[in-house]
């Protein structure tokens, strides 16, 4: 009973916690601009079966990949069971699922097998961060505390997992000294028993009930501070792929307040038949994070900063400032620095920073080649170009900045009617004195 009463209130508190966390994060939405109509349910459910759940972009680097999807298959896995140990903190049971049969052996053995291999995983990945330097983990963006975040994340994972082997492994030599059957068969656990021998049959449920214990909370734990971590992508990445944009990806939107105006340009008595409105002047492009859209910055909290997007940026390769990686990042870090002043003080509220300038410079924007790379890249389907695109069109349609090139290119469109400088009554002297014959 004591049990019962001591897991109920660990529950409620880390959920209590966890849903103030949340409703923070969603609070930060709805300061975001609008847009991004989720249509085509059934297509966008395939991308997530495929992507998400089968892990294809991840298995481009096929060794690397294959142990990070270990991890993801086994977190699949695993999560019954941890659902099974909720139900029996709260009702005092043990193996409350068992009733399920073969489904739940099936699943226990699996679990048990995947605890082994997610552990291993894990211990390669903390291998290659601390000590193999891997160039993609590094950049201007990535501190020092990105780093340390990391690397505490992963070390969770492996408590996680050693506690469930410990926990299945003590489970099964209580049963066999008690002389009773166990619910489920666990094939790597069973060899681990060792680890108990000479312990009383009281003394293995004891060590039954601390692996029990150590890992539930740390469950608890993990999850709190997952929403401050860049390892958020447990919970955000599934739904982002879902959420993937539809459009091919070099397609360019059209910005809604521009098309009007271009559309009243074009039959001027449309000005008179539309309604008369108060609402306020939207801005062209994005400043700032609340000018973004709820699905940048739902991108932005999915980035797992793996760097896959930056590794494959042309415009990072050959030297310039520009990272994917940091874009995201940095509309992340600007809400979180500017959306609680926002709810205190009106989505108005100015603190004199902006989204650009004081995190992206307008060298980074303008070194972006739109090549969509990295968009390609990204094993959870974010899509970098479309925010870059948009602090452009800010720079230039309010700002009017843009490299002295672009500018010369305006100059002459506007002008001339095409890109070059040379007006339309001279384009077709480049055919003066050559002899063609018109048939």
């Amino acid at each position: 009973m004591t049990k019962q009463i001591v897991f109920a209130i660990t529950l409620f508190l880390t959920l209590g916690i966890f849903g103030f966390t949340i409703a923070r994060i969603i609070r930060f939405f709805s300061l975001t601009r609008k847009g991004f109509p989720v249509k085509h349910l059934g297509k966008r459910f395939m991308i997530m079966l495929k992507i998400a759940f089968g892990q294809t972009k991840i298995f481009r680097r096929p060794v690397i990949g294959f142990f990070h999807a270990m991890v993801f298959w086994g977190f699949c896995i695993i999560l019954f069971g941890s659902i099974e140990m909720v139900i029996d903190g709260l009702f005092n049971m043990e193996k409350s699922l068992s009733f399920l049969g073969g489904f739940y052996k099936f699943l226990m053995a699996f679990g048990d097998i995947f605890a082994l291999l997610v552990a291993i995983s894990i211990v390669i990945f903390l291998i290659r961060r601390i000590f193999l330097h891997i160039k993609r983990f590094e950049g201007i963006e990535m501190k020092e505390i990105s780093h340390i975040d990391a690397n505490a994340a992963l070390t969770m994972i492996l408590i996680l997992m050693l506690s469930l082997m410990g926990m299945n492994a003590a489970y099964v030599r209580h049963a066999f000294l008690t002389g009773t059957v166990t619910q489920a068969t666990y094939p790597i656990s069973e060899h681990l028993t060792g680890l108990f021998a000479g312990m009383s049959a009281d003394k293995a449920f004891t060590m039954y009930q601390i692996f029990w214990w150590i890992h539930i909370v740390m469950i608890f734990i993990f999850a709190n501070i997952l929403p401050y971590s860049k390892h958020f992508h447990v919970f955000m990445s599934i739904p982002n792929v879902f959420l993937s944009r539809l459009e091919p990806l070099g397609k360019l939107t059209n910005m809604d307040n521009v098309t009007k105006e271009v559309k009243l340009m074009m039959d001027p008595n449309a000005a008179f038949e539309a309604p008369a409105t108060d609402a306020p002047i939207e801005r062209f492009g994005v400043k700032d994070a609340e000018d973004a859209t709820w699905k940048n910055y739902f991108d932005s909290l999915s980035c797992t900063e793996c760097g896959r997007c930056t590794s494959v940026c042309p415009a990072n390769i050959t030297g310039k400032r520009l990272s994917p990686r940091k874009v995201m990042m940095d509309l992340r870090a600007r809400m979180k620095e500017k959306g609680p002043k926002m709810l205190k003080n009106g989505r108005d509220f100015d603190d004199g920073k902006s989204l650009v300038r004081d995190y992206i410079t307008e060298e980074e924007l303008w070194a972006c080649t739109t090549c969509n790379a990295c968009a390609k890249e990204c094993p959870i389907d974010i899509n970098h170009p479309s925010l870059i695109v948009d602090m452009r069109r800010y720079l230039v349609m309010e700002e009017g900045s843009a490299p002295g090139e672009i500018k010369a290119m305006f100059n002459n469109i506007e002008n001339n009617g095409a890109p070059w400088q040379y007006s339309p009554e001279d384009r077709l002297l480049w055919a003066k004195d050559l002899e063609i014959n018109v048939q």
